[in-house]
């Protein structure tokens, strides 16, 4: 990973804002930005230099993670020896404005944080620089995340052999999970949803106690993590023999979802593939049924920017990578979702999830 090409261009942004440097909190923002992988860090920017606080659990961790930044090892919070060292040295290198990553310091951080540093400094909440970085990933990335979605996807198949009528939903989730652990996943990306007949109308039904029914769909939304990076799709069987009514809706989102990804190139406003998804189903008569928006980005975290979501203004970049994932919920009836992650590219876009979308029956 290019950590210093990162650092440098963070270091421009910076400069555009008027921030003498940036205070990051955030660890996936810290990763992206150093490399470091540990529990507990700040990350401080300046327009020429970049320094990493942690505790002495990470001593060695540090040393062999860390590129770009000076890395200083603290028996204090990483709070306070970033504010102490900016208290000592912050003036002899003309800091004054200090970023903060508002959206993820708690209030009790950012007053132990001003109760720390001395009068002279201002800190000032700052544009989410780093997410908007992160939203475009690079080839090496997309490589991470194309391995990662194939590693997920081989999952379905565990599904598909463990979901039968009078299963748990969790003894589903596990077989799962533990096959992902097996083939080298890290973890899950988020808590396996295995949602079936009445269930499956909740759009994040996480597998419960609850039996497989006879008849009726399951909605299976899973994912993992893979060298850091996350993996997410979602396929919707039917158990039984469905109905006229079943197939239909079934079809419905899959059309949906087609339409969505087809509607995907460089330049095309977010905004413009959640409108694409939710005509296919008003024309159907579901679109009230489709409770939740499109898509969002993945990467180091499984909810990232950008959001694909009616009024998000930002246009598609060639490496962006998001997620397609149109559904529909009827209350006490069921619900289906199809999910795709897909690479944004300059003509239009490629499919990163391998699995097949027709209704498959079990």
């Amino acid at each position: 990973m290019d950590y210093i090409g990162r650092q440098a261009k963070l270091q421009k942004a910076l400069e555009k804002n008027r921030l003498d440097g940036l205070l990051v909190t955030h660890l996936p923002n810290v990763r992206y930005l150093c490399g470091f992988t540990g529990s507990a860090a700040a990350l401080l920017v300046t327009g020429d230099r970049s320094l990493l606080f942690t505790d002495g659990r990470y001593t060695e961790q540090a040393r062999a993670e860390v590129q770009g930044a000076r890395v200083f090892i603290s028996r204090k919070s990483s709070l306070v020896a970033v504010s102490l060292w900016l208290t000592n040295n912050g003036r002899k290198h003309g800091l004054k404005t200090i970023g903060i990553e508002a959206e993820h310091l708690s209030v009790a951080e950012r007053i132990r944080l001003s109760r720390t540093l001395k009068s002279g400094f201002r800190l000032r909440p700052a544009p989410p620089l780093v997410e908007q970085a992160r939203m475009v990933k690079d080839g090496e990335e997309i490589e991470l995340l194309r391995a990662a979605v194939n590693l997920g996807a081989s999952l379905f198949d565990i599904a598909l052999q463990t979901i039968r009528p009078g299963v748990k939903e969790t003894e589903v989730a596990a077989a799962m999970e533990f096959a992902a652990r097996r083939t080298g996943a890290e973890g899950m990306s988020f808590e396996t949803i295995i949602a079936s007949g009445p269930r499956s109308a909740l759009p994040h039904g996480r597998a419960s106690q609850a039996v497989i029914p006879a008849d009726g769909f399951v909605v299976c939304d899973f994912g993992v993590i893979l060298a850091g990076y996350c993996s997410d799709m979602t396929r919707t069987v039917y158990v039984g023999h469905p109905t006229k009514e079943a197939r239909q809706i079934y079809e419905a989102v899959r059309e949906a979802q087609r339409a969505a990804v087809d509607a995907i190139r460089a330049g095309v406003r977010l905004a413009r593939v959640d409108v694409v998804a939710r005509k296919v189903l008003q024309k159907k008569g579901l679109a009230k049924h489709f409770t939740h928006s499109t898509g969002h980005g993945v990467g180091l975290e499984i909810h990232e920017a950008p959001r694909v979501a009616a009024g998000t203004m930002e246009l598609l970049q060639p490496g962006m990578v998001i997620t397609v994932e149109p559904g529909v919920y009827m209350p006490h009836v069921g619900g289906v979702r199809i999910e795709d992650m897909v690479v944004v590219t300059e003509g239009g876009c490629e499919v990163l999830t391998p699995t097949g979308k027709e209704l498959i029956t079990i």
